[in-house]
């Protein structure tokens, strides 16, 4: 994994400090070309892997790439799932049966509708849990996608409703189809981590918030800082600007002090920010 990833809460309008940039940020990546412009960036600027949701918008991203090989070579996805309101809006757009039809995977509809049916009359949920995730994973055919998230609304929600079983089917799911790593996005790191070592789910890469200040840490810091130096996973640090409430340099030195901190992920929307970021982590990337 590389150290530092690229992700996509700017296109989309997602900032937890100012509703007026998000506002901004979204009216400004309505259009491709505007995001294509920001990923070039970051890809000029050697981040290679874009960590993001499975928003619509990325599957026209993942057809620039696909139509442009030479130019995205060492272009890798980290696709994370679901995206709940890409579900909801295509229902409202297309009907059940279109939004169905959209989101099968290309094994065939018929197939797909026959395995979810079944699943359905036998409760089955691990058939439907790994329906899910094929039909998520149809916009990146042919990329790469060595690790793939289950985003931290759905990993949360499990881990509150005791269902552990669903953190096993999806990883040996994406192992065996996929030949990717399952990842897991959470908002609180020593829950996730205490069930994943009893479910007996060896050295899992799990992001999270990890900041100097706490920003958005379930369960504080300081249980962060015991499950950082006394367990072996590969720990994936977002908000560790704490939506720039933290300097850069102070951001990225304090992070690169962590113990067993893998790698990092950060939004930008600006080629000065990208390039900064990307300096910054290298000057204080502990494994140089």
């Amino acid at each position: 994994m590389d150290r530092l990833l690229f992700g996509d809460n700017q296109f989309f309008g997602v900032n937890h400090m100012s509703e007026e940039k998000a506002r901004a940020q979204a009216m400004r990546f309505q259009d491709l070309d505007a995001v294509m412009a920001v990923l070039d960036n970051a890809y000029d600027a050697g981040i290679t892997t874009f960590m993001c949701t499975t928003h619509e918008r990325i599957e026209k991203v993942a057809d620039r790439v696909r139509s442009n090989p030479e130019r995205y070579a060492d272009f890798t996805f980290f696709p994370g799932m679901p995206y709940a309101h890409k579900y909801a809006d295509a229902v409202t757009e297309s009907g059940m049966l279109g939004a169905v039809r959209k989101f099968l995977p290309e094994e065939g509809i018929m197939n797909a509708m026959l395995r979810g049916g079944a699943s359905l009359a036998r409760k089955d949920i691990e058939g439907l849990i790994t329906l899910l995730v094929d039909a998520e994973m149809t916009m990146f055919r042919d990329l790469k996608t060595p690790v793939i998230w289950l985003q931290n609304v759905v990993v949360d929600l499990l881990l509150g409703l005791g269902f552990d079983d669903a953190f096993t089917i999806f990883a040996n799911h994406v192992k065996k189809r996929y030949n990717a790593e399952p990842g897991y996005i959470t908002m609180n790191l020593p829950m996730l981590l205490g069930t994943l070592d009893r479910l007996g789910i060896e050295n899992p890469i799990i992001c999270s918030n990890i900041n100097k200040i706490g920003f958005r840490m379930s369960g504080g810091i300081e249980g962060y800082r015991e499950v950082l130096e006394s367990h072996r996973f590969r720990a994936v640090a977002m908000s560790v600007f704490a939506s720039g409430a933290i300097p850069a340099r102070e951001a990225i030195e304090w992070i690169s002090e962590q113990p067993n901190i893998e790698a990092i992920v950060f939004g930008a929307s600006s080629k000065a920010n990208i390039v900064s970021t990307k300096q910054l982590v290298d000057e204080f990337d502990p494994r140089q």
